[in-house]
């Protein structure tokens, strides 16, 4: 493991004879960020790990002086990796003013988190593509709990003509299935027992949409999930999100779902096929 705040310096070190992956994070890694770093190495020559809280995609100031960051125990959790750069630069690496982008991103970026974050997506779009700018990797790793977010990455580099391979991985869960995010430290013992229903929810639509196909979350869920103490119900709905864009591969219709449990934000989203 090899460390670099400088992306110029990193680039030193890389061999552009061999393939490169790239995994971007913002840190307080857990084993679903781990699991993107496994399959990587399998798949590439050289891993470049990405550790940097990215202002621009925080439509809420308070929520990005919260955000959880440790990086000596990232670090600590990536030491046993061999020949893997980790790339933990400051805001001034990367931009010359803390600003993002606009995109056109096929009104994507408007419906479900986008609705509720606005301007987020043009922020991960910024950042993201600035990381792919400088290194060029061969291929890119994104979990899959943040489906919408894979899923503008895929258009924002058809459109860009950006020549990578971006690589979709499962979301890995806790064992009550909900999934793992770097937020999920910020809940009280209490509050994480309720978050741990949210998979059971989205389980059981499943299984009605297996019977009828629908197309609409039931209102007697819907009501459900309100009702659980402590959790503030953001959106939970049914859709595909291919038919927004026509750069994105049709995989079938999915579950999206945002609420609050206490003062921790929770997304998860789960297929339907």
């Amino acid at each position: 493991m090899r460390v670099f705040s400088s992306h110029k310096e990193l680039l030193k070190s890389l061999d552009s004879s061999k393939l490169v992956g790239l995994i971007p994070t913002m840190g307080s890694l857990h084993k679903g960020h781990l699991s993107l770093v496994d399959r990587a190495l399998i798949e590439n020559d050289q891993i470049i790990v990405s550790i940097y809280v990215n202002p621009t995609q925080f439509n809420d100031i308070n929520d990005l002086k919260k955000y959880p960051r440790n990086l000596d125990r990232d670090l600590d959790k990536l030491k046993h990796y061999k020949d893997i750069f980790i790339y933990t630069p400051s805001d001034k690496d990367l931009y010359q003013e803390v600003i993002s982008k606009k995109y056109d991103l096929d009104n994507l970026d408007k419906i479900l988190e986008g609705k509720f974050r606005p301007g987020h997506f043009d922020g991960v779009a910024t950042i993201v593509e600035k990381l792919f700018n400088i290194f060029s990797p061969d291929n890119a790793y994104f979990g899959e709990k943040d489906f919408q977010q894979l899923s503008i990455i895929k258009i924002m580099i058809k459109k860009l003509s950006i020549n990578v391979n971006i690589i979709s991985c499962e979301t890995i869960r806790e064992p009550d299935g909900l999934a793992m995010s770097s937020r999920n430290k910020n809940m009280t013992e209490e509050e994480r027992l309720i978050a741990g229903q949210i998979n059971k929810f989205m389980l059981k639509v499943k299984e009605i949409y297996k019977k009828t196909k629908i197309y609409k979350i039931p209102d007697n869920i819907i009501d459900d999930l309100k009702n659980l103490k402590n959790c503030q119900l953001e959106y939970f709905e049914i859709d595909n999100l291919s038919k927004y864009s026509s750069f994105l591969k049709d995989e079938g219709d999915r579950i999206f779902v945002a609420c609050w449990v206490g003062k921790t934000r929770i997304i998860d989203n789960m297929t339907l096929k």
